[in-house]
């Protein structure tokens, strides 16, 4: 069993070596695409592999979703909402991208990691999950046409949108929904 092992150790370096050559002309991309959070060299080579360099067969980046079929399913009758689904598209580019999400779901102060922790409290891990792969396969979209590496928007970024009126407002009820008699008076300007 060990020999098994070994042989495949070897095998395994092999394929590595001729996948590290064959990508070489493309490495100015896959260090591009690699500095999008939770995505790794290997990521970066499935990426790439499944939809290539030239950005522009895809019209915007919502058409490279649908076509990797990670774009949000919509399912309505009659005015009522139903789990939608998403399409089936590329099974290797979505485990590759549904482990980078995963990755960055762990990161610390990224906008990915806020994405996924805003959306997991409402929606759950494998929707969260996919809705941050979806945004991987969208920011690899414009990095790879603009050419430029990721800059991230920060942890911070869902919170400054909200309006600290609103926010304040939805602690309070929040509170008062546990029983407690909130006052609020302003702080000393010191």
């Amino acid at each position: 069993m060990l020999a098994r092992v070994d042989h495949m150790d070897q095998a395994i370096g092999r394929l590595s070596q001729e996948v590290a050559r064959r990508l070489a002309p493309f490495s100015p991309l896959l260090a591009l695409l690699r500095t999008i959070p939770g995505v790794s060299t290997r990521v970066a080579e499935v990426i790439l592999a499944e939809i290539g360099t030239d950005m522009g067969r895809f019209p915007t980046a919502s058409h490279l979703a649908s076509w990797a079929g990670l774009c949000p399913g919509n399912n309505e009758s009659a005015g009522k909402h139903f789990s939608g689904q998403t399409r089936k598209g590329s099974k290797w580019l979505r485990m590759a991208l549904v482990e980078a999400a995963k990755a960055a779901s762990r990161s610390k102060g990224t906008y990915l990691a806020a994405q996924y922790a805003r959306l997991k409290g409402r929606r759950g891990h494998k929707r969260a999950t996919i809705a941050v792969a979806h945004s991987i396969l969208v920011i690899a979209y414009y990095v790879l046409e603009r050419g430029e590496p990721y800059s991230d928007l920060g942890a911070d970024y869902f919170a400054d949108r909200q309006s600290s009126e609103a926010y304040r407002n939805r602690l309070v009820r929040q509170l008062e929904r546990l029983g407690h008699k909130v006052i609020l008076e302003p702080a000393d300007a010191a």
